[in-house]
């Protein structure tokens, strides 16, 4: 029995992406329909990194197209994924070298920001994607020490600098240009913001696909200043499940709301606790915060994470935990929350600048 396109076709648009939850036809992920008598290929291009379940999404469309085309031959799909630029705030310049920023935000400090940024950035690694993580806290720049990474960035021509790079993404922080942990920025604000501008933007970013930026806590006049000069594609607020974590969390929302960058979601850090001694589990900090603040201000809940000292222990020894313990269950959370953070940036208006022509008016 011999198939049409328009059959295949039909056959996958009952079928769904439990990732994105809309099926391969209307998210144009099928690529490449070729027919030859009763055997069918096909390509799944996502729009999202996902190497961990590119596997499962070729069983399943396999499995589907048997059930649903009979007398079918050899089915044949291949699966991989595309990352592409989508749409910053109105008038902010772009970054050579990087397809979208990602930045990650608390309205306060000590929530787990930085170790949920540089978990985040490792976990879109894992999945296949090019990930960059620049530090933009620059009163305490952490990321050096999370990645294990010593020594100062080079430049080759004078004027940028080469990213420095810990287990397989590449990353920048002003903790790399200063001597001694224990040195002190002693800065004002608009040294801020201009330090942070050169570390964006002198970079030499090698064709990345994601740039995770750290940014400080706080919703203030730096933070304000960082987001209107910073092309942000969208932005993760952590947060914990107290109360007054929360209310800081809320500002920091509506920050990013004002000055037109996208919330791709949140992240409840320290949901429960898991005892070390005996594996018992318990919301000291309060329960289902986070997913309240999300329905309250209809963004997406991205995950939570437990309270586990393990995270702490591989973080201050310059392993986090997506790479100290890649199969384990806290690596396949944030794997989890990396790949909805991936399929929220795919979903919003793309960036179609590149496309379009330059066009220069000299005399001749």
């Amino acid at each position: 029995m011999s198939f049409t396109e328009a059959d295949v076709q039909g056959a996958l648009k009952s079928l769904t992406d439990p990732n994105t939850k809309r099926d391969f036809v209307s998210s144009k992920s099928v690529k490449n329909i070729k027919i030859n008598g009763s055997d069918v290929s096909l390509d799944i291009l996502l729009g999202y990194p996902a190497k961990s379940v590119w596997e499962d999404i070729r069983g399943m469309v396999e499995t589907h197209l048997r059930s649903v085309l009979p007398g079918s031959g050899k089915i044949s799909v291949n699966v991989s994924s595309k990352v592409v630029p989508h749409a910053v705030q109105r008038g902010v310049k772009l970054v050579d070298g990087v397809k979208n920023i990602i930045a990650v935000a608390s309205g306060k400090g000590g929530v787990g920001k930085s170790t949920t940024a540089v978990n985040l950035a490792l976990a879109l690694a894992a999945e296949g994607a090019r990930v960059g993580i620049l530090d933009a806290d620059i009163y305490g720049p952490s990321q050096p020490t999370m990645l294990g990474i010593s020594g100062r960035p080079v430049s080759k021509d004078g004027k940028s600098m080469e990213a420095m790079e810990g287990h397989g993404i590449q990353a920048m922080s002003i903790g790399f240009m200063i001597e001694g942990d224990d040195a002190p920025m002693v800065w004002r604000g608009p040294m801020v913001t201009q330090a942070l501008e050169q570390l964006l933007r002198q970079t030499r970013w090698d064709n990345l696909d994601y740039l995770v930026i750290d940014l400080p806590p706080g919703t203030g006049d730096i933070q304000l200043t960082l987001a209107q000069k910073v092309p942000v594609t969208g932005a993760v607020i952590v947060t914990t499940p107290q109360d007054i974590a929360l209310l800081d969390a809320k500002k920091g929302l509506k920050m990013f709301e004002k000055v037109d960058v996208k919330i791709i979601g949140i992240v409840e850090n320290m949901s429960t606790h898991i005892c070390s001694k005996c594996g018992h589990e318990e919301h000291i900090f309060g329960a289902g915060g986070g997913e309240k603040m999300c329905a309250d201000y209809n963004v997406e809940f991205l995950g939570g994470l437990p309270l586990d000292i393990r995270i702490r222990e591989q973080a201050d020894s310059g392993r986090p935990t997506v790479v100290a313990d890649p199969e384990g269950n806290l690596a396949k959370s944030y794997k989890q929350i990396a790949r909805r953070v991936a399929v929220k940036v795919a979903e919003m208006a793309q960036d179609h600048s590149a496309a379009f022509p330059k066009i220069v008016v000299q005399n001749t």
